[in-house]
């Protein structure tokens, strides 16, 4: 997906990238994409979680090596 903007939450515990992906989706209009990384464990329950609780779509769930990606469209 090459029209995503990209949040780079690696580094940060849960809750920090749910909560900063949340604050990045607030300015974005419905429709748009956001991929976020992150290494967080916690992220592969929490990202979904948040998916289902605030109606927004999980479009693509990808591991790396060392992190995790996360490409969420906005509800809308």
């Amino acid at each position: 997906m090459d029209d995503c903007d990209t949040l780079d939450a690696r580094g940060l515990l849960c809750p920090l990238p749910v909560l900063k992906l949340r604050k990045r989706m607030q300015k974005m209009p419905a429709g748009s994409f956001v991929r976020l990384l992150s290494d967080d464990p916690a992220a592969r329950i929490d990202v979904p979680h948040f998916c289902n609780e605030s109606g927004h779509e999980l479009v693509a769930a990808d591991e790396a090596d060392d992190h995790q990606s996360y490409v969420v469209r906005k509800a809308g």
